[in-house]
């Protein structure tokens, strides 16, 4: 089912590109979050890691509402460009200053909130692009195919920036991940407008906005909601991790590397499994997810030692990696054409905040409690949220009945759960 994918003819002059810049910002993973701990004044690096963290992601909310008017029409691989080009310029100028060591706290903050401003946008674009181009059939493998190359990219990324970083800073990492950004922008402002044009906007006015569509919805707004609280609790693993590694376990930025490579081989083999899941209903999916990648984090939280902790890393990234795919494929199958590209930035700036959130609230946590049980905290609510969701599902399949449930979840989303 790939090979029809990666045959598309749009999509075999994108891709590429989506694999190379996916591959910087799997370097930045480390780099960011490291750069901010060097140049942070004293006592206050888990603070300023957290801004760096959160301000890489958390204005693409901003962005999805302040700059809709001016983009909501692109089609999937213009909003790619768009997005790609501003990353491209503002990772780019980060560069330049860190190398030349003239980078501040405040301004580095700043850069990566400029850098993120389409980033929602940007990641509609490319579900957007999956859409326009492929059959229904094969969207499932084609989501698939390009959240892997995120996750394939924790495989490389991390180990490659450990090394770079090591040896020459994180500011030369960052201007790679520039650089891929450029390369992916100059991909996609090529590809011809007519190839991938956004159908017209019906006239009875379906093409509502994208926050209208999901509200109509029920299920995907739960869906969301669920996520979005999912991510809140994942939030501070990325503040702690690297505080964990630098201050606790006195590891290197290749150690730091290291776990999310580990995570990414579990995420790539996860995420190319989606495809096996596209016939089960999602909820059950969600509840596993979310209980597994909880219990997938105790090793870190309950001992100091490295090779448990990567252990579970590896395992959290297997149980997460089909998350995304799947998830995005109800959001393509539920959503006419014109609006699709709202709804999916909507959901990005709905559900990113969540992630940032968790980053901002993850740096004073660690400092008034430690990286290691700050990931112990985060396994520990993680887990019980998984089980009140599961709760949840299982009230709500009693009320309509098991087999009243299962029709109503699959010929409306696939969303209810299996049966007990």
């Amino acid at each position: 089912m790939y090979g029809r994918v990666v045959r598309q003819p749009v999509l075999r002059r994108v891709l590429p590109g989506l694999f190379v810049s996916a591959l910087g910002d799997g370097m930045s993973m480390v780099a960011v979050a490291w750069l901010a701990v060097q140049i942070a004044p004293p006592g206050r690096e888990g603070v300023w890691t957290g801004l760096a963290v959160a301000a890489y992601s958390l204005p693409a909310t901003v962005g999805a509402a302040v700059f809709g008017r001016w983009v909501r029409g692109f089609a999937g691989a213009r909003l790619v460009a768009a997005d790609a080009t501003v990353r491209a310029v503002a990772l780019g100028t980060i560069a330049v200053l860190a190398v030349a060591g003239a980078l501040a706290p405040a301004g580095y903050v700043a850069l990566l909130a400029v850098s993120s401003l389409l980033h929602a946008w940007g990641n509609a674009g490319t579900y957007t692009l999956i859409a326009e181009l492929l059959p229904d059939e094969d969207r499932v493998a084609g989501n698939a195919l390009v959240s892997t190359f995120t996750q394939a990219s924790f495989v490389v990324g991390p180990a490659l920036a450990g090394g770079v970083t090591a040896l020459a800073g994180p500011g030369w990492v960052i201007g790679a991940d520039a650089l891929s950004f450029a390369a992916l922008a100059a991909s996609c402002w090529l590809v011809p407008a007519r190839r991938v044009a956004a159908p017209a906007a019906p006239a009875d006015g379906s093409a509502a906005g994208g926050w209208r569509t999901i509200v109509r919805q029920p299920r995907l707004l739960g869906l969301i909601a669920v996520t979005c609280v999912f991510f809140f609790l994942y939030g501070p693993v990325e503040v702690a991790l690297p505080i964990h590694v630098a201050a606790e376990l006195h590891g290197s930025p290749g150690l730091l590397g290291l776990f999310w490579t580990v995570f990414g081989i579990g995420a790539v083999a996860g995420g190319l499994g989606a495809g096996l899941l596209r016939n089960r209903p999602l909820w059950a999916v969600v509840v596993l997810i979310i209980v597994g990648w909880g219990a997938a984090l105790l090793p870190l939280g309950l001992t100091g030692a490295v090779l448990p902790g990567l252990v579970g890393f590896a395992a959290g990234g297997l149980i997460y990696g089909p998350f995304t795919a799947i998830c995005t494929t109800l959001f393509q199958r539920a959503c006419p054409p014109p609006v699709l590209s709202r709804v999916l930035a909507t959901r990005s700036a709905l559900t990113t905040p969540s992630t940032a959130l968790g980053m901002l609230l993850g740096g004073p946590l660690v400092s008034a409690i430690g990286g290691r049980s700050t990931l112990l905290a985060s396994a520990a609510l993680t887990i019980a949220l998984g089980l009140l969701v599961a709760a949840a599902v299982r009230i709500t399949q009693v009320r309509l009945g098991p087999v009243a449930a299962r029709h109503d979840g699959h010929r409306n989303l696939d969303l209810a759960p299996a049966d007990a």
